[in-house]
């Protein structure tokens, strides 16, 4: 008897629009000529219960396609994977145009934005068009910011083929682009119509970004669950071999976890900056560093070993703790020791920090695993001590 595919549905809401995040092991994801149709009813249930059967991620997406103009945006190396059979089945019923963009974090910039409008603009689509971000996180960041901006906002799709944005940047609607001080510094809010995580995309990602995308589903048990960080403990060596249906019970969770918050704080004026935790010392690593040196993964993970040492610092954390989350990043393969920053660069990159406030640097620490907050209240030499304790 054949394993049941894993599938289940859950539901962002925001002040907008609702939408579904379906995710989905879908084993024709790359092959077009073994494609059954969808019949699948939304669910929240593992696919043990429900038997979800093989679909394309065509037939998944079409009934969110606004109109009938479709522009795919998709990078040189998500393309030769998945976007023939995506675009010859959509082609069947819409007028589908296609972008391929370089793949790297260091192309997230206002000249691959202006690429996407310029296949938008020679096409002549208007505001009935459907944009599609087939690809990781940088991809899907940048296909948002163009739908939020191209006729003041279209229709958007969202396809991630990466764990850390299938966990991560896929929901919640934030879009943007970097600039060479700063990342994600320029962007909107702007939600997508829904979201399809292919778990079996999952199966063509290096080990590398697959240990970066673990580190955002550890950051989400971190902040909000200390449970969820028992059973990754438990769970890690059978997600690190890509066994979908442990990936994607933790998808799930992550994205319920983002789901909760996005309904409760869309536009990060309060609970939602929680989300950011290790990352404002993370930025610091990729802007200096350069934009694809280190994987956001990579460097979110040394960032959040030096807020939970900072969180120790202030009494809230033991060394027991923070020798746990050490233990764990290594488990996935990711780096806990930042490279050398001299300080004052390293303050003055975190001065940029989207939730830096009066002039002051808030930082999101741990109260205990699982609690996470958002605060100025520290001591700022305990903050230099923390980031001088890996310069050299």
């Amino acid at each position: 008897m054949a394993t049941p595919l894993f599938h289940a549905t859950l539901t962002v809401q925001t002040q907008s629009h609702d939408y579904p995040i379906v995710i989905t092991e879908n084993s024709n994801a790359s092959n077009p000529k073994n494609i059954v149709s969808n019949t699948a009813e939304n669910t929240t249930n593992n696919s043990a219960e429900n038997g979800a059967k093989k679909s394309s991620m065509a037939s998944q997406i079409a009934p969110y396609i606004t109109g009938r103009q479709v522009l795919i945006v998709t990078n040189e190396t998500v393309a030769p994977l998945y976007l023939k059979a995506l675009q010859e089945e959509l082609e069947a019923q819409f007028t589908v145009k296609v972008c391929v963009l370089p793949d790297g974090e260091q192309y997230k910039n206002q000249t691959s934005i202006n690429q996407i409008y310029d296949a938008l603009m020679a096409e002549h689509f208007n505001r009935d068009v459907t944009l599609i971000a087939l690809g990781g996180g940088v991809v899907g960041d940048m296909t948002g910011f163009a739908a939020a901006s191209f006729m003041r906002g279209v229709n958007f799709i969202q396809i991630p083929t990466t764990l850390l944005s299938q966990v991560d940047s896929s929901v919640g609607g934030k879009t943007g682009i970097n600039h060479p001080q700063g990342k994600n510094m320029i962007g909107a809010f702007w939600q997508p119509q829904m979201v399809l995580a292919d778990m079996s995309t999952l199966k063509t990602l290096p080990a590398r970004e697959l240990s970066a995308g673990l580190a955002e589903v550890i950051k989400y048990a971190l902040i909000m669950d200390a449970e969820f960080l028992t059973w990754l403990e438990h769970n890690l060596p059978a997600m690190m071999a890509l066994d979908l249906a442990v990936l994607g019970e933790a998808v799930k969770r992550c994205c319920q976890y983002k789901a909760d918050i996005v309904a409760q704080d869309e536009r990060e004026s309060g609970v939602r900056a929680l989300l950011n935790f290790g990352h404002t010392f993370g930025h610091v690593i990729e802007t200096h560093e350069g934009y694809g040196n280190w994987l956001h993964g990579e460097a979110v993970a040394a960032g959040m070993v030096q807020a939970a040492e900072l969180s120790q610092k202030l009494g809230w954390l033991t060394s027991a703790d923070v020798a746990r989350i050490k233990r764990i990043l290594l488990l996935a393969n990711l780096p806990i020791t930042p490279p050398a920053i001299d300080v004052q660069t390293a303050l003055g990159l975190m001065g940029h920090d989207k939730k830096v406030k009066h002039g002051q640097i808030r930082l999101i620490l741990l109260k205990s695993l699982g609690e996470a907050v958002l605060t100025n209240e520290f001591d700022a030499g305990l903050l230099t001590e923390v980031l001088s304790q890996h310069h050299s």
